[in-house]
């Protein structure tokens, strides 16, 4: 992740490819062009992580196809969107709650592969024993996550049980 706290990755954002980027990078030399440089979803990603980070936000209304993903990863990411603001889940319950209990490898594969952290919340998934295990932006970034989400809600652990919607909110298309 650059100091701006968005990661450059060719991503398919409402279902247009595009690089999430923050206002102060669009039409950066050696940056995807945006023709213009007004874009609805860039505008709509920066509002609403900029909610999530006052703390007044608890899930994001983008709309995401991720061109690539495959069907668990999507299911996993989708499981993961589903999570309630500050609660947390282990990598085996996360493989449990998409069907595949046995793959709790890949489940944790899936997670590490997440093209858009905070808006798929891969950060709150920890280890069997609840501790804060791998994070691309480092364990330091993940606590503050958890403990920024905690603030707005009760600080829990969940086993991840629930049902996942064949669609979460967030996915403009079905897996």
């Amino acid at each position: 992740m650059g100091q701006e706290g968005v990661e450059k990755r060719n991503v398919a954002v409402a279902s247009q490819p595009t690089i999430l980027l923050p206002r102060s990078l669009r039409g950066t030399p050696g940056t995807w062009p945006l023709h213009g440089g007004a874009h609805a979803v860039l505008d709509q990603a920066e509002a609403e992580l900029a909610a999530y980070f006052a703390g007044s936000r608890a899930r994001f209304g983008i709309a995401l196809d991720l061109p690539g993903a495959t069907d668990f990863q999507k299911a996993v990411w989708r499981a993961l969107v589903a999570l309630p603001l500050g609660t947390t889940v282990s990598y085996g319950a996360l493989a449990v709650a998409v069907g595949r209990p046995t793959a709790v490898r890949a489940a944790a594969a899936a997670v590490g592969r997440n093209p858009v952290s905070i808006i798929v919340p891969c950060h709150r998934v920890v280890g069997r024993t609840g501790m804060l295990t791998g994070y691309a932006g480092g364990l330091e970034r993940k606590a503050a996550l958890l403990a920024l989400e905690r603030e707005e809600a009760p600080a829990t652990r969940v086993q991840l049980t629930l049902s996942i919607p064949r669609t979460a909110s967030l996915f403009g298309t079905q897996a």
